[in-house]
């Protein structure tokens, strides 16, 4: 686990809000995995939820399933719900939501590579594909197929790539 976030820790640059976050968020959310330390978690716990929710105001539920080289970039005003999948290298920008647009309806599903710019709203059971990059301010309610720029309220796509980006 170390040795895999150090690698993921590099990919960050500088960015010390979006380390500082993940490895909070990798270790506590490793911690949960273990079957004895469900009451040994309990303070790392709160201090999770006090820290990020409440103080920085980034929030992502410890259950949230995140890939790979995550990064949040400012991170204020960030909400994901706990059902969001999250694909690997996947950048979030601030003031960001992410999650179902009925009460328990299904929530989005984000592929690889995907760039998310500031004040984006992703809402309901929908797939973000790879390599796409969503335009600050966009409102995203459909699936968006890969290797695509989208913009706009409601989002539409503005550009196609050949390749990853």
């Amino acid at each position: 686990m170390i040795s895999s976030l150090r690698i993921e820790l590099e990919s960050l640059k500088d960015n010390s809000k979006g380390k500082f976050f993940l490895i909070n968020f990798r270790i506590i959310n490793r911690l949960m995995d273990i079957p004895f330390a469900k009451y040994i978690i309990l303070p790392f716990k709160i201090y999770y939820k006090l820290l990020f929710n409440y103080i920085l105001g980034i929030d992502i539920s410890l259950n949230t399933k995140i890939g790979f080289g995550f990064n949040v970039y400012h991170g204020q005003g960030l909400v994901i719900n706990q059902e969001v999948i999250i694909g690997n290298h996947v950048i979030v920008r601030q003031n960001t939501t992410i999650g179902n647009s009925v009460e328990g309806g299904k929530c989005p599903r984000i592929g690889n590579n995907v760039t998310i710019g500031a004040n984006v709203v992703i809402l309901g059971d929908i797939e973000i594909s790879d390599n796409v990059i969503i335009a600050a301010g966009s409102v995203v309610i459909k699936s968006i197929p890969s290797n695509t720029l989208v913009a706009g309220n409601p989002a539409i796509i503005k550009k196609y790539y050949n390749s990853t980006k």
